[in-house]
């Protein structure tokens, strides 16, 4: 999977997907235990392509690479690789990339005293009220986060 940089912003630099390039990595035909161990298996046999795996919309597809902390404690750290679909319809609960007077960042759909809100997933963080005074768009949903093994 190669990244082709678009934009960059201060809270996410923002890739294009290639579904042109396939990656076909070795999938284990089992699954993996994360409990008691099983017994090894001796090949593998499946291959599975992130491609075709993690994009559901190829043209609407984007990456994002996180910049900041704001939410951390929804698994989201400085670093990590957004999955951002901009074919989806938001909703309560979604984690979108949002384009708030001019600038992205990345927040939890929300509603707080029956206004829209865009909710941080760190206490250090204050939630964002969206009135109509607002630029607002939501860009897109994040449907994965990919990140490194800590």
């Amino acid at each position: 999977m190669k990244l082709m940089k678009m934009y960059n912003s201060p809270s996410i630099d923002f890739y294009s997907a290639d579904m042109m390039t396939e990656l076909e990595l070795p999938l284990a035909s089992s699954a993996i235990s994360a409990g008691f161990p099983s017994p090894a298996e001796d090949h593998l046999e499946l291959k599975l392509d992130l491609n075709k795996e993690l994009i559901r919309h190829p043209s609407a597809t984007f990456y994002g690479r996180v910049k900041g902390y704001s939410m951390v404690d929804a698994g989201i750290d400085e670093g990590d690789i957004l999955v951002i679909d901009k074919s989806l319809d938001p909703k309560e609960g979604d984690i979108a990339v949002c384009f708030l007077d001019g600038e992205f960042t990345v927040k939890r759909i929300g509603k707080q005293g029956g206004r829209m809100c865009l909710m941080p997933a760190n206490e250090e963080f204050d939630p964002i009220p969206v009135t109509g005074e607002n630029e607002f768009i939501v860009w897109g949903i994040v449907t994965y986060v990919i990140h490194k093994a800590r």
